[in-house]
């Protein structure tokens, strides 16, 4: 029996206009995350995304590029309002804060929930000779 091709509809692309930014920076690399209120993904960008290999992902200018690349296509989606959650101790932590600005969103809120260490586990006992 032969398969016939129907007709399939274009795929629409939500418009949501007010998202959250989750922001990943590393001493590696960093990574872009943009998420509608239900914490759905809309977009993402990284530093390896957008073309920087190696030593120089971690640069603030990789970042920053990384950021304008995701909030040029949370325009697309109609995304106007952002709020940003930052987590992470990287470089390029404030320039693509200015990065999401620039690329034309409203940034409504800054948020940081980088994790702080408390001493870790209980280390190993002392070797005895």
């Amino acid at each position: 029996m032969a398969k016939t091709k129907g007709r399939t509809k274009k795929k629409q692309k939500k418009l949501v206009s007010v998202g959250i930014a989750n922001i990943k920076t590393t001493f590696n690399n960093t990574i872009i995350t943009i998420c509608d209120i239900l914490g759905n993904t809309v977009c993402w960008s990284s530093s390896g995304t957008s073309g920087f290999k190696g030593s120089r992902k971690n640069t603030p200018f990789a970042a920053q590029t990384a950021a304008r690349n995701a909030g040029l296509k949370a325009l697309e989606y109609g995304m106007e309002k952002i709020e940003i959650v930052i987590k992470g101790r990287g470089n390029g932590r404030e320039s693509s804060i200015r990065a999401l600005k620039s690329a034309g969103l409203t940034i409504v809120s800054i948020e940081d929930k980088t994790g702080v260490a408390h001493n870790g586990c209980r280390p190993p006992k002392k070797r005895r000779l």
